[in-house]
C-alpha cells in the first residue's frame, strides 16, 4: 500500500517553537541592512543638497536681525505689490497651463494612434527643443514677436496689421514663451497615459451605437484624464518657479516670484524676504503635487 501525505491541520505552539524562524529573521534583517546601505550614499545626497538648504530657507524666512519674527510673511498679505505678484505669477501659470493642455492634448491624441515609426519621429520632433538652450529658445521668441520682426512683417504685408503689435514686454509675449517652452512636458506624460489605451473599448463603444464624439467623451476621455492631469500638474508646478522666460519676454513689466525672490537677493540683499517667498512657493507647489496625486490618481501614470 502505498502511503500518501496528509495536509497538516492546524500548528500546535510546540510545533511552531520546532520551526526555528530565528534564521530566517536574521536573513531579513540582513537584507534590509543591505538594501539601506545600497540607498545611503542617495539619500545623504538628498539630504545635504535638498533638505539642508530647503531647513535653511526656512529658518531665514523667521529671523529679522538675528531674532524670531513674522515680519516677512506679514509683507506678503499687508503689502499690495507683494499680493499683485503672487496673483501675477498663479495667472501666468494657471493660464499657461490651459493653452498646453487645449493645444497638446490633440498632438498626443494624434501620436498615439500613429504607427511606431511615425510615433517616434513625432516624438523626435517634440523632444528636439530640449536641444537647445531655453535662453536661446526665449530670445528667439523675442526676435519672432518683436514689432520689426516676422509676425509684424507677414501681417503688416498681408495689409491685416497697420501697427506693430505689442507682444512683447507684457504678459503676452510671457505666456507664448512660457507655453512654447512647457508644451513637451504636457505632451510627453500624456502621451505615455495615451500609448497604454486599448483601442478596443472606443470599437466596442461604436458597436454600441455611440458616435465617435459620444465615444470620445464617456470612454476615451475619462480614461485618459490621468495622464491629463500629470502633463497639466507638471506645467502648473513649473510655470510657478520660472525666471528666465518673464524676466525676458516681460521686459521688467511682468514680475513673477522667482524674479521678485532674485531681486530681494541681488538688489535688497533680503535674504529673510526672498526665504518668506521661497517657502511660499515650495508650500504652493507641494500641496498642488499632493492634491494632484491624492484625487486626480496621477500615481498611475508611474506604472505605465
Amino acid at each position: 500500500m502505498i502511503a500518501t501525505a496528509t495536509e497538516p491541520t492546524a500548528l500546535g505552539s510546540g510545533e511552531w517553537q520546532a520551526l526555528n524562524l530565528k534564521p530566517l529573521a536574521r536573513m531579513q534583517r540582513r537584507q534590509r541592512l543591505a538594501m539601506f546601505l545600497l540607498f545611503a550614499p542617495a539619500l545623504g545626497l538628498i539630504a545635504v543638497f535638498l533638505l539642508l538648504p530647503i531647513g535653511w530657507l526656512l529658518y531665514l524666512s523667521f529671523v529679522q536681525r538675528g531674532e524670531f519674527s513674522l515680519v516677512h510673511y506679514e509683507r506678503m498679505v499687508t503689502y499690495t505689490s507683494y499680493v499683485n505678484i503672487l496673483l501675477t505669477t498663479l495667472r501666468i501659470s494657471a493660464i499657461t497651463t490651459t493653452l498646453c493642455v487645449l493645444l497638446g492634448y490633440p498632438v498626443a491624441y494624434l501620436v498615439a494612434q500613429l504607427p511606431r515609426h511615425l510615433a517616434l519621429l513625432c516624438i523626435a520632433m517634440i523632444i528636439i527643443p530640449f536641444w537647445t538652450s531655453l535662453l536661446v529658445r526665449t530670445y528667439a521668441w523675442l526676435v519672432l514677436l518683436s514689432g520689426s520682426g516676422p509676425v509684424s512683417a507677414t501681417l503688416a504685408a498681408l495689409r491685416l496689421l497697420h501697427d506693430p503689435l505689442g507682444l512683447i514686454f507684457n504678459e503676452t509675449g510671457t505666456i507664448i514663451g512660457m507655453t512654447h517652452i512647457m508644451l513637451p512636458f504636457f505632451i510627453l506624460p500624456l502621451y505615455a497615459n495615451l500609448k497604454s489605451f486599448d483601442w478596443i473599448y472606443m470599437q466596442a463603444a461604436a458597436s454600441l451605437g455611440a458616435s465617435p464624439l459620444s465615444a470620445f467623451l464617456a470612454v476615451f476621455l475619462p480614461l485618459s484624464l490621468p495622464g491629463l492631469a500629470a502633463g497639466a500638474t507638471l506645467v502648473f508646478v513649473q510655470c510657478l518657479g520660472f525666471y528666465v522666460t518673464p524676466a525676458i519676454l516681460g521686459g521688467g513689466k511682468v514680475t513673477t516670484v522667482a524674479m521678485k525672490i532674485a531681486t530681494n537677493v541681488e538688489q535688497y540683499f533680503d535674504w529673510g524676504a526672498a526665504s518668506a517667498f521661497g517657502v511660499i512657493l515650495l508650500i504652493t507647489a507641494v500641496s498642488i503635487l499632493v492634491v494632484a496625486t491624492r484625487f486626480l490618481s496621477i500615481g498611475r501614470i508611474l506604472r505605465i
